[in-house]
C-alpha cells in the first residue's frame, strides 16, 4: 500500500504532445503537462519474455550526485530535467508514457519510497547541440533543476557534423548548467543500425565521454549497455530498436529507465570523500 501510495505522488511533467511518436513526429512542443505514474504499456512482440539484462557496473556514474544526495536526505521532492532530441521525447514509444523521463519517475519511486520525484521531458525531435544550447535558459535552468540529464549526440553523427565544435559546445553548456548549483549527466547515443552505420559514432561516444571527465561529470553509457545487448546477451536489434532501425522502443526505454534509476539512486547515495574522512 505504502508503494501504491508513492507513485501515486510522483508528479511527472511532459514537455511533450500526448500522440505522435513515430519517428516521423514533428511535434517541438514544449508546454508540460502534467500526468500519472505512466500505465501499463503493451509489450512489443519481438521483446516479449526477454528480461532487461543491467550489470552493476553499467549502472554507475563516475562522479556522485551531491546536490541531488542533499535534496534527497532533506525529504524535499527532486525535480530533474531531461534535456535531448527524439531519444528524449520518446520517438518509437507506442504512447507518451512510454519515453523514458516518464518510466524514470517511476524507477525512482519505487526505490525511494515517500519521496517526491518530477521529471521534466524536455526532449525536441532532430535537435543538435546547438539547437539545445539555444533553449538551455528557458527549457531547463528556468525550471530550477536538482539533476539534469542530458541526452546528446546522436542527431550530429547521423548528419556527419564535423566533431571537433561539439567539444568546446559541450563544455559551455556544461558550465552554464553546473553554475546553477544542479548536478549534471551526460548521456551519450544510441547503438542501433543507423548510428553505428557512421564511421564518427564512436568518435562522438569518446568526446562526450572526454568532456563529462574533463567537466568532473557523470555520463550514462548508452551506447555501451545497448551493445552488451546485441554482442553478449545476443539479443537482436528488434528487440530494443524500432522498425526504423535508429530510435529505441518501449521495450528498450523501460530498460534505460531502469539502468538510470538504478545509476542515480547508487550516486546519490554514493559516501562522499572529504578532507575529513568519508561521509
Amino acid at each position: 500500500m505504502h508503494g501504491r501510495a508513492s507513485l501515486r505522488r510522483a508528479a511527472i511533467l511532459a514537455a511533450f504532445a500526448t500522440t505522435g511518436f513515430l519517428a516521423s513526429s514533428p511535434a517541438r512542443a514544449e508546454g508540460p503537462q502534467t500526468i500519472a505514474a505512466a500505465p501499463a504499456l503493451p509489450t512489443q512482440s519481438p521483446a516479449a519474455g526477454s528480461a532487461c539484462p543491467i550489470a552493476p557496473e553499467q549502472a554507475r556514474f563516475d562522479f556522485p550526485l551531491p546536490h541531488t544526495a542533499r535534496v534527497l536526505a532533506s525529504g524535499k521532492p527532486i525535480k530533474i530535467v531531461a534535456l535531448g532530441s527524439s531519444s528524449t521525447y520518446g520517438a518509437g514509444a507506442s504512447s507518451s508514457a512510454g519515453a523514458y523521463p516518464n518510466r524514470l519517475a517511476e524507477e525512482l519511486t519505487r526505490r525511494f519510497p515517500g519521496h517526491e520525484f518530477i521529471v521534466l521531458n524536455r526532449g525536441v525531435n532532430g535537435e543538435e547541440i546547438t539547437d539545445m544550447l539555444a533553449r538551455l535558459d528557458r527549457a531547463v535552468i528556468a525550471e530550477h533543476p536538482d539533476l539534469v540529464l542530458w541526452q546528446v549526440g546522436t542527431n550530429s553523427v547521423l548528419r556527419d557534423r564535423a566533431l571537433p565544435p561539439h567539444t568546446g559546445e559541450l563544455h559551455e553548456g556544461l558550465l552554464r548548467l553546473k553554475a546553477t548549483g544542479a548536478d549534471v549527466v551526460l548521456i551519450d547515443p544510441q547503438y542501433a543500425p543507423r548510428v553505428i552505420a557512421k564511421p564518427n559514432c564512436r568518435q562522438m561516444v569518446s568526446l562526450i565521454a572526454a568532456a563529462a571527465k574533463a567537466d568532473h561529470i557523470g555520463v550514462f553509457h548508452r551506447f555501451q549497455l545497448m551493445r552488451h545487448w546485441y554482442e553478449v546477451e545476443h539479443l537482436p536489434f528488434e528487440t530494443f530498436v524500432s522498425p526504423d532501425g535508429l530510435h529505441m522502443n518501449d521495450w528498450s526505454y523501460a530498460c534505460l529507465a531502469k539502468a538510470l534509476g538504478m545509476a542515480i539512486a547508487e550516486a546519490a547515495t554514493r559516501p562522499i570523500a572529504t578532507a575529513g574522512g568519508v561521509r
